[in-house]
């Protein structure tokens, strides 16, 4: 699978943006699907995933109440919707994709995601 990240820009505090994650390859709907974000000087981190239905998520304490994961599976896309943005929200954003059975549950273990997007920069200034 391969996954494409866009939809990064440079906003003020408060603002929104919306990130995309366009799939492609077999089997697109059979993998869950992870936000990561890296700022400069810091480790990569977890933002928030979604199975493979779209009907379970999980978020970093971070974002939470603040961004919302969702997905068209007819679209084979993922979506970042991001309110109330901080300036430490400032990162570059990763999309990775998960092969996983039906049932499982939904994760932020960065290392057992087998595909990564290029990132797509957001910058949140004050």
């Amino acid at each position: 699978v391969q996954l494409q990240a866009s939809g990064g820009g440079t906003v003020q505090a408060g603002e929104s943006l919306r990130l995309s994650c366009a799939l492609s390859g077999r089997m697109v709907n059979r993998y869950a699907i992870g936000w990561f974000r890296q700022a400069p000087g810091k480790e990569r981190e977890f933002v928030a995933a979604i199975n493979r239905s779209g009907g379970s998520t999980t978020y970093a304490d971070s974002v939470k109440g603040r961004f919302t994961i969702s997905r068209d599976n007819n679209k084979n896309t993922v979506y970042l919707q991001m309110n109330s943005l901080k300036p430490e929200d400032t990162a570059v954003y990763y999309c990775a994709a998960d092969w996983v059975i039906s049932s499982a549950p939904v994760h932020g273990r960065s290392s057992e995601y087998e595909y990564w997007g290029q990132g797509t920069l957001v910058t949140v200034s004050s």
